[in-house]
């Protein structure tokens, strides 16, 4: 389809892939459209109002953003991870871990759990000094490293970890008022009514209550978390000195506890003040039944997930991170100074527990703590804020990250409602939808069971973290650079090996429900995320491909190639793709699994651009879109030069890296026949509205009549240029023709054929050639593929000589083959191609190829003749492919490829070297007239094998 002088060709092939002159302003239409769609994301953060916006630094140098930042490290960070690593555990749980596990295994515990805390802390903080973080703690952080996908997973499994714990912390709350203010024993009268559904309407109420307070006042409660984290401590600090100075007394078992209480007698159990003997009764493992679940076994899994469950507020802090004036400074001090002080204060309880508290009232009185302080009201007081406190941050925490959800579109429209239902900065829709899910926790009842799904999901957040770290970290990307300098990739492996083991040994079908859940979160938000389409942070899953990519190219040596393993790599050379999209897609069949690259030359000087940019950058973002409407597997490639041949040089040399550079050259066929436009057409399969802008159609097409800029000699000498450059070459006419979903129903189209004969210099060894061998090997190809598969293989054996007749023993005795078939046949055979042999006798019989063979040999390069071409020759040659044709066409009716054999083009140094140009694209296009698609192929190395 670029041009020859040829009456004939009436009708066009769309693969104007070598001529690229026609589009050099199909960018200046598309450039506006490209602007409108990408352009918001050069904007910064708070102009987009997107907390979690492209650049992040945004935000903090607007004046309006930084005066929302009124939390400094210890009102903001300090003090909501201490309060929220107490929680419900210090003065309810504890008691329980030493009563069975003992002191041993609760010091080993409690070390084990900070071991896993410290390194996912330092994760954490690497991430939040390694540039500004936003609203939606470690959401966010997540997401802008590990990508949409794991990010909006993880998120979402965070957003339900927060809820878990507040659900736990508020079922710690109700069991401290229930133990102060319900029945002491059975006959009580004026105390509140106990029972599990009166506690589920008490948590109701405590739950309702923290609604109304994040509703009105969230702001208020950060701000004067310093006066609750004070309360907690002197409760605290009343607790050890009740520890210290308390004497022996009895404690009464609770009446719930229908173990070891019943009606007729009121069980006490002992509290024996500082004592070796408790002590040494302590030191060792005495593992019982949960009071509070139905009388579950409890083991070393129970409780540490009991004890994990009350120390998952590290990222209390991260949490507030929208909220910090400086939250690179604050996350890390203050996540880390908490987390030493409430380690200390877990270490301290511990063991004034066990050097005072008999085993037996440690296993059945988890709210012991309040009959044996020398101020029971403190550990009520203490309770009810650690839990309160607890549980109000977690349902801050958790609406924080659904907002932050929602924001992002991480789940499409589905979360818009909370978007649409904000009222002055307060995602009040995200509330009510925390709160609601909070309820459901609260049905679970029993406060251990509970323990153990928060502790499963928040160590799943945390496995997260660090595996952001450790990949981030793998990847050596040169932006990572943490002012957090005790961060390695140490640090974050133990961290991620710790959290994954410890998640299973708490309850294995919670962490493999949990690991599920995600997973198949993973793989929704890859499909359907409108987030994970749009790549607005950058995905980590990027800089790994790119570290194993780089590796292995390294590795991959082209002076070790082998043919057995020869593959096709294609550079197709395409100057439209609204002509050509049938070939774009064929030719991604082809490749075998190869390296495949859409090339296209861009025709104009550096020097006369307008913009200050490459043009070649405007239109590439065009040309990823076409592949992915496309849906093929290729790679781009654009150039800018002063001319299609030099261009084509250019990308025949830079496409591809290392060992993986195309080997096969793919053009569309030179001549005058109409283009088809694909993407308007009514029946087309690649119709499409995406590449029209206003009126202005991208990719733009030579029309039926427009003038070709790409002159007969020049295509020859590309073709030329190919060769000499140890590239195979493919010419492709008649694709406008091919439909796959046609062949796929038809059963009228059959096969696929191959004739490889040298038209323009025949003899009975051209079917054992390198070009033909290569030919056969890319129909072979074709025909491994499913929707090809159906068809037969065919090859058309073309003899110029003529061969013995068979003698009638021969003919009687077995079917008699011509030397030329039983040689193809053999060679097919080792080649393990199956296909069909097909003689021509037309071809023997009509064509008198020694009468032409000196006339077609002065087209070639291999011939050395500087002899000039006469009217007479052209017109003789010209009849005898016409010939070629008709026998060609005869035998193709049910054909859906031909391959044909590629002579090599006239030597530039020959007499009339353009007119000689002329006479060989003219002899080509008379002998793939009227043909089903077809591919003119000339290879030049050898590609198969016969060996093992």
């Amino acid at each position: 389809m670029i041009a020859a002088n040829n009456a004939r060709s009436t009708n066009n092939d769309p693969v104007e892939t070598s001529e690229s002159a026609p589009i050099t302003g199909a960018a200046n239409g598309g450039s506006s459209r490209i602007m409108r769609q990408f352009g918001s994301l050069f904007q910064p953060a708070v102009q987009r109002n997107d907390p979690a916006g492209y650049v992040e630094f945004g935000s903090i140098s607007d004046p309006e953003a930084h005066s929302s930042r009124t939390l400094g490290t210890f009102a903001g960070v300090f003090c909501p991870v201490a309060l929220s690593m107490f929680s419900a555990l210090v003065f309810i749980r504890v008691g329980f871990i030493v009563g069975n596990a003992g002191l041993y295994v609760t010091l080993l515990q409690f070390v084990i759990a900070y071991v896993i805390l410290l390194f996912t802390v330092s994760s954490v903080c690497a991430i939040s000094t390694n540039g500004a973080v936003e609203g939606g703690g470690v959401y966010f952080m997540i997401s802008r490293t590990l990508g949409p996908e794991f990010g909006g997973s993880i998120g979402t499994l965070f957003f339900l970890a927060n809820v878990v714990g507040c659900g736990l912390a508020i079922s710690g709350c109700a069991e401290g008022i229930i133990q102060n203010f319900g029945p002491t024993d059975g006959d009580d009268v004026g105390s509140i009514p106990d029972g599990r559904w009166w506690r589920f309407l008490y948590c109701s109420s405590i739950n309702t209550f923290m609604l109304l307070v994040v509703l009105i006042g969230a702001e208020m409660f950060a701000k004067t978390s310093m006066m609750i984290l004070g309360v907690v401590v002197v409760c605290l600090m009343s607790t050890y000195v009740s520890f210290l100075s308390m004497g022996p007394l009895q404690v009464a078992i609770p009446v719930e506890n229908s173990l070891v209480q019943n009606a007729t007698h009121k069980v006490m159990a002992n509290y024996t003040g500082l004592s070796m003997t408790t002590l040494a009764e302590n030191l060792y493992s005495h593992y019982g039944q949960d009071y509070t679940s139905d009388g579950n076994e409890v083991n070393f899994a129970v409780v540490f997930g009991v004890l994990f469950s009350g120390v998952t507020g590290i990222m209390a802090g991260a949490n507030m991170s929208g909220e910090l004036k400086n939250p690179s400074r604050s996350i890390p001090g203050g996540t880390l100074s908490a987390v030493l002080f409430t380690f200390l204060c877990y270490i301290a309880l511990s063991v004034l527990m066990a050097a005072t508290t008999s085993k037996f009232l440690l296993q059945n009185n988890f709210l012991f703590l309040g009959p044996i302080n020398l101020w029971p009201t403190f550990v009520t007081i203490g309770i009810l804020t650690a839990t309160f406190s607890t549980g109000l941050s977690n349902l801050i925490g958790s609406s924080r990250v659904l907002e932050a959800l929602a924001k992002d579109k991480v789940f499409g429209s589905f979360l818009n409602f909370v978007v649409r239902g904000t009222y002055k900065s307060n995602p009040i829709a995200a509330v009510i939808g925390s709160w609601v899910l909070v309820e459901a926790i609260l049905l679970i009842g029993s406060l251990n069971t509970i323990a153990q799904i928060n502790s499963v999901l928040f160590m799943l957040s945390y496995l997260a973290t660090n595996l952001a770290c450790l990949g981030i970290e793998i990847t050596g990307a040169p932006n990572f650079r943490p002012t957090y300098k005790y961060f390695t990739w140490h640090t974050a492996f133990i961290g991620l090996i710790g959290t994954g083991v410890m998640m299973f040994v708490i309850n294995p079908i919670y962490a493999s429900s949990s690991v599920i859940l995600c997973l198949l979160l993973v793989i929704a938000l890859h499909l359907f995320s409108p987030a994970s389409q749009g790549a607005q942070w950058g995905s980590i899953s990027q800089a790994l491909m790119f570290h194993q990519v780089r590796k292995y190219l390294l590795m991959l040596d082209s002076r070790k190639d082998h043919v057995k393993f020869w593959r096709p790599q294609m550079l197709l050379l395409v100057s439209s793709p609204r002509s050509c999209c049938p070939l774009i897609h064929f030719v991604n069949d082809m490749k075998k699994g190869g390296l495949y690259v859409v090339g296209h030359v861009k025709v104009g000087e550096f020097s006369d651009n307008d913009s200050s940019n490459d043009p070649t950058i405007e239109e590439y973002t065009q040309w990823l879109s076409l592949i992915d409407h496309m849906k093929v597997k290729a790679f781009v490639e654009l150039t800018l030069s002063k001319s299609v041949r030099e261009g084509i040089q250019h990308l025949i040399r830079i496409s591809g890296m290392g060992a993986m550079k195309p080997n096969t050259i793919i053009l569309g066929f030179y001549d005058e026949e109409q283009s088809k436009d694909f993407f308007e057409h009514e029946n087309s399969p690649y119709k499409t509205a995406e590449f029209d802008d206003n009126g202005i159609k991208l990719f733009p097409y030579r029309r039926n009549g427009e003038q070709k800029t790409l002159l007969p000699t020049d295509y020859v000498q590309i073709i030329d240029d190919v060769l000499r450059m140890k590239k195979n070459i493919c010419l492709c006419r008649h694709f406008h023709r091919l439909d796959k979903q046609m062949i796929a129903r038809s059963v009228h189209i059959r096969y696929i054929d191959v004739w490889p004969v040298n038209i323009f210099e025949p003899k009975n060894e051209d079917p054992f050639d390198v070009v033909s061998q290569f030919m056969m090997q890319l129909a072979c190809i074709i025909n491994m593929l499913p929707v090809w598969k159906k068809l037969e293989l065919r090859v058309f054996l073309c003899e110029s000589e003529t061969q013995p007749e068979p003698s009638s023993f021969q003919m009687n005795s077995a079917p008699f083959e011509r030397p030329a078939e039983h040689r193809l046949s053999q060679l097919l055979k080792s080649l393990r191609i199956s296909a069909s042999i097909h003689q021509i006798p037309e071809w023997s019989k009509d064509m008198d190829f020694p009468r032409h063979r000196s006339i077609l040999k002065q087209f070639t390069s291999k011939s050395d003749s500087n002899q000039v071409m006469t009217e007479e020759n052209i017109n003789r040659s010209k009849l005898y492919m016409q010939r070629v044709n008709q026998i060609i066409r005869d035998k193709s009716n049910a054909t859906a490829v031909t391959f044909m054999y590629l002579p090599e083009p006239p030597k530039q140094s020959t007499i009339d070297y353009k007119e000689k140009c002329h006479h060989y694209l003219d002899l080509l296009t008379e002998l793939t007239y009227d043909l089903p698609p077809t591919i003119l192929v000339h290879g030049i190395n050898t590609v198969t094998s016969t060996t093992l």
